[in-house]
């Protein structure tokens, strides 16, 4: 049994007996529990008179959410790649870069972001439409460990895109190449990961809630 199981079995039957919140945690402060694993142990029991102590809601792992969430991640990060090539693609159209030595417009690249967005964006819309609607209809799905992890990844992704892109802005105007070209792809992929971030974030947000 590891010391975390160890502990909240403690706990458990501590409160079985009678004892208050306020006095196992003294009593584990003393014996060189940390505050945060006090503090998770006791959070795994509902408060309240009932004996033995209900437990509450934990997370849990299941390999079919994780081909699914898998399968969602795959297909988001194709469909933000694919968007943005797209965009790239015609933005050197509508934008050729006059000096010449810059890589212009692919019809190629054009033919192939499309390709992989009528197979990933579609993908994606379907799978997101049945997480949501899952997690509606049964809210314990809203604890699962899997979709947690997908999230932050997800926004952790996101964030180093956010990052890197301002970066890039910022080297560009010190350099004096901002022009409207470099600045029309930098805002882009700030839209394109922007977005992605604001809508994880909210979907991390009520994951967060249902613990």
């Amino acid at each position: 049994m590891r010391p975390t199981e160890q502990l909240t079995q403690f706990v458990a039957e501590a409160l079985k007996q009678g004892h208050s919140r306020d006095q196992i945690q003294t009593v584990l402060k003393q014996s060189g529990w940390a505050p945060s694993e006090i503090s998770s142990a006791l959070a795994s029991w509902a408060e309240g008179d009932f004996v033995p102590p209900v437990p509450r809601p934990r997370p849990y792992v299941s390999a079919a959410e994780a081909f699914f969430y898998a399968m969602m991640f795959i297909a988001l990060a194709m469909t933000a790649w694919n968007i943005t090539t797209l965009g790239f693609e015609l933005i050197n159209l509508w934008l050729p870069d006059i000096t010449g030595w810059r890589r212009g417009y692919s019809i190629g690249s054009v033919r192939w972001a499309i390709s992989m967005l009528v197979v990933f964006f579609p993908l994606f819309l379907i799978l997101n439409i049945r997480a949501v609607r899952a997690t509606r209809k049964d809210l314990a799905r809203r604890r699962s460990a899997v979709r947690k992890w997908f999230g932050y990844v997800t926004l952790f992704l996101a964030s180093i895109a956010l990052l890197g892109d301002l970066i890039a802005v910022i080297y560009a105007l010190l350099n004096g190449d901002l022009t409207a070209r470099f600045f029309s792809k930098s805002a882009l992929v700030a839209i394109t990961a922007g977005l992605v971030f604001a809508y994880f974030r909210i979907e991390m947000n009520e994951a967060e809630d249902a613990h």
